[in-house]
């Protein structure tokens, strides 16, 4: 009954199938953006379509237990079943924190914990779509030897670990020496082919567009919009999560500015389709080390700026000419929405404080935090909104980052939070004294 394909979000003519090679428009050169036959879908009621997702939530009949291809329909309508590479993502807790919303001045704060997925963050969402579909071209007979990204860690571990899973070939083009270890062995584990140049993301990037240029490598990059179609669920999942109430606020820590942009789309087919009667606003959070779309927002987006990304803790985000940028301009006008940047310090403490709250946050959680903080100080976000921040990934993966921290290690950072560990003979009377001093 549903189909879908894709188009210029420029207004360009012409509609291309999802099933060939195709990232840009042909006639202007700007993205595509994946469109949806609304019409078709607003014969099914919002509430009818409530009960449907419902009714999917927890199921084990494939592959509507996955917490996108719960949305099938609103996703890539017409993919074969059996061709779909689904790890049961999606799903993800939303952790309510009270005590750390009342030091921040929302009490009503939430954490949507996109890290507590198959490879540890968000980009799982996006990534069970494209290789789904690739899959798909290929049982059509597409000549495409391997699926390649350029990446700062987390893309790569989702496109390795669904490519092995689908037996599909990956390459991922890192930045060298500027991911965690625990994000290269990922798609090493997963036996990509893991090339580590010399450069920063945004060089990757740029030889990445090359390579892919021979149609039998297929790009895997956000710029790729079958990745957007993934990743705008998480906004459908969370106002699932609240009974069908929309918060207040949604903040996000951005890079490549595809993160935002699937995010506002999903709310906004919410909204066409009668689930939802308001749209939240939506914050955009960036490292100061590597802030372009903060300084374009400054600009009233009267220009796009590019920076030279400086090295930043938040290393997924640190890019400096985001893809996405022309997307998630429209998405944040759409919504009312604001940009705000965090320092180093400010996003490492955020990070820590969080922790001793309950969580165990990812460098980019803590920039969001971090803009939460300064959103609250200066009025814009109110002492009793519903707030959801987005936890792009675990914080298992920046180990090296908590270590540094607490250990006072970390160049520049105050880390006040500290919480260093106190060696002791196997005393009895010393570990009393200590425990006295600390516990009181």
């Amino acid at each position: 009954m549903y189909r879908s394909h894709f188009r210029c979000i420029r207004g360009c003519p012409g509609e291309y199938s999802l099933y060939d090679v195709i990232y840009t428009c042909p006639h202007c050169g700007g993205l595509l953006e994946v469109a949806h036959d609304e019409e078709e879908l607003s014969k099914r009621s919002g509430a009818a379509w409530m009960r449907v997702f419902e009714d999917r939530s927890g199921t084990t009949k494939w592959p509507y237990g996955s917490g996108v291809w719960r949305y099938k329909e609103w996703v890539v309508p017409d993919l074969v079943d059996d061709n779909i590479v689904s790890t049961f993502e999606g799903n993800t807790n939303l952790f309510h924190a009270q005590r750390l919303g009342k030091e921040t001045g929302v009490p009503d704060l939430w954490i949507k914990q996109s890290g507590n997925s198959h490879t540890g963050s968000f980009k799982d969402l996006g990534m069970t779509v494209l290789v789904s579909v690739v899959k798909q071209m290929i049982a059509q007979g597409k000549p495409i030897k391997a699926v390649a990204a350029a990446s700062t860690g987390d893309t790569s571990a989702a496109l390795a670990a669904y490519g092995a899973t689908a037996g599909i070939p990956t390459v991922v083009f890192l930045p060298q020496g500027k991911v965690s270890r625990a994000q290269l062995i990922q798609p090493i584990a997963n036996g990509a082919t893991v090339l580590a140049l010399d450069t920063d993301f945004d060089g990757c990037m740029r030889i990445v567009k090359e390579v892919t240029k021979d149609n039998s490598i297929y790009l895997a990059n956000s710029m790729n919009s079958l990745r957007i179609e993934g990743q705008k669920t998480v906004g459908i999942e969370v106002v699932q999560q609240f009974d069908w109430e929309v918060p207040d606020w949604f903040i996000i820590p951005v890079g490549n500015l595809g993160n935002i942009s699937a995010l506002g789309k999903g709310l906004l087919l919410m909204k066409k389709l009668g689930l939802i009667e308001k749209l939240p606003k939506l914050a955009a959070a960036q490292a100061a080390n590597a802030n372009p779309f903060y300084l374009s927002w400054k600009k009233d987006f009267g220009e796009k700026v590019a920076v030279k990304a400086r090295p930043t803790l938040a290393s997924a985000i640190q890019i400096g000419d985001p893809v996405s940028y022309e997307k998630a301009v429209k998405v944040l006008k759409k919504f009312e929405g604001v940009v705000e940047q965090a320092t180093e310090e400010e996003l490492a403490e955020a990070s820590a404080q969080a922790d001793l709250n309950g969580l165990y946050t990812c460098p980019h959680t803590g920039v969001a935090l971090a803009a939460l903080k300064k959103l609250v100080t200066k009025g814009v976000i109110k002492s009793d909104d519903r707030v959801v921040v987005i936890s792009t990934a675990h914080g298992l993966k920046f180990t090296q980052f908590k270590m540094a921290y607490h250990m006072q290690e970390l160049e520049g950072v105050a880390s006040r939070l500290a919480n260093e560990p106190i060696y002791l003979p196997a005393d009895v009377d010393q570990v009393k004294r200590v425990l006295d001093e600390r516990l009181g």
